[in-house]
């Protein structure tokens, strides 16, 4: 569900990406507000997604995403032999672990993004067979990328939450409103 980002202060690209990845995040956290630790692991679709697993992906794409910018190896490398455990919740991991997880990445992410000297400063990506040779990306371009990973997932999300209970993005809204 879309929710209303306030304008940010004029001239403030930077807060206005960073509020508006935010605002995505939001929509992932809610999606599993009042879930048990059973209903955020179950995969109540077709597919293989959980909410749990969603929300663990997520915290990992933002955190590896920033380490690339800042030229550093991700927290948790992921390659054929374990890229499996990227959209599911395993061993000790719970959905308290992972918002706090993410709580964290967020909070760096908005440290970099605001100290960065400008947002047309670029990195390298890695050498994965589907980015370009040689490619180089800007910080501005990955905020927007942040933007869609999270949103495309935060729709993810509603669809997973729906199919649990029922409850749709305007009702878990006014849950997280109440308090």
């Amino acid at each position: 569900m879309v929710m209303h980002v306030p304008a940010e202060a004029n001239g403030d690209e930077r807060g206005a990406l960073l509020a508006f990845i935010e605002e995505q995040r939001g929509g992932i956290r809610r999606a599993l507000l009042g879930l048990t630790e059973e209903q955020a692991r179950s995969l109540p679709s077709a597919g293989e997604l959980s909410l749990g697993g969603l929300l663990k992906h997520v915290a990992e794409v933002e955190q590896s995403w920033i380490a690339r910018a800042r030229q550093e190896p991700p927290a948790i490398r992921r390659d054929e032999s374990n890229w499996h455990e990227t959209f599911r919740l395993v061993g000790e991991e719970t959905v308290a672990s992972q918002l706090a997880y993410w709580e964290q990445v967020a909070a760096e992410t908005e440290k970099f993004i605001r100290s960065a000297p400008s947002l047309d400063d670029t990195f390298p990506l890695p050498p994965d067979p589907w980015f370009p040779p040689e490619g180089r990306v800007s910080l501005r371009w990955l905020c927007l990328h942040l933007i869609r990973e999270t949103a495309r997932h935060a729709g993810h999300a509603d669809i997973l939450r729906e199919s649990l209970d029922g409850r749709t993005a305007f009702e878990l809204v006014a849950l997280e409103q109440a308090g």
